[in-house]
């Protein structure tokens, strides 16, 4: 069985992004295992002169997960029409390394809009020559209307889009 690192953007505990993901992996007919990374606030700032000859062991932690993981699955929400501060400063700290050279990933964001914030995780990432197609892309905008509160998703055509994008990952990862 394949392993995906889901890395959630938000910083709030039981986000939506995070209900969304758990979502997910309770739907995904045990084809994947999902292990949720949850250090993105233990991370210290990106330091360039540390990045590359003394990275902090957070920061080795992380940079080890992504790479023992078969593919990685980040969902975020947009800030200020932007990825959030920790999940960019995590991003950051995987610059100098190969981390995520040709990993296979689904990228998500999921906000009240999202276009300027999906658009910006989707640069960064074919920046980090991170491996992704357009059916492992996905825009929910609305998201707070298409969950309840047990986080599942009530939307019908949400639960499409999901099902054909948990499949396009499955298909990236198994040609890994």
């Amino acid at each position: 069985m394949k392993t995906i690192l889901a890395i959630i953007g938000s910083a709030s505990e039981n986000s939506s992004n995070q209900k969304l993901v758990e979502f997910m992996a309770s739907q995904d007919g045990n084809k994947l295992t999902f292990k949720m990374y949850t250090g993105l606030k233990s991370l210290p700032h990106f330091d360039p002169e540390l990045s590359v000859a003394n990275p902090p062991q957070e920061v080795v932690d992380l940079r080890t997960e992504i790479e023992s993981a078969d593919g990685v699955l980040i969902c975020t929400p947009e800030y200020v029409f932007s990825i959030p501060s920790g999940l960019k400063n995590a991003i950051e700290w995987c610059v100098s390394t190969t981390v995520f050279s040709d990993k296979p990933c689904g990228l998500i964001t999921a906000s009240a809009q999202g276009e300027k914030g999906h658009e910006e995780l989707l640069l960064l990432m074919k920046t980090l020559t991170a491996r992704f197609t357009g059916e492992t892309t996905l825009l929910i905008q609305g998201i707070k209307g298409k969950l309840n509160e047990n986080g599942e998703v009530t939307d019908i055509e949400t639960q499409t889009k999901l099902s054909s994008f948990l499949e396009a990952l499955i298909e990236i990862v198994k040609s890994d």
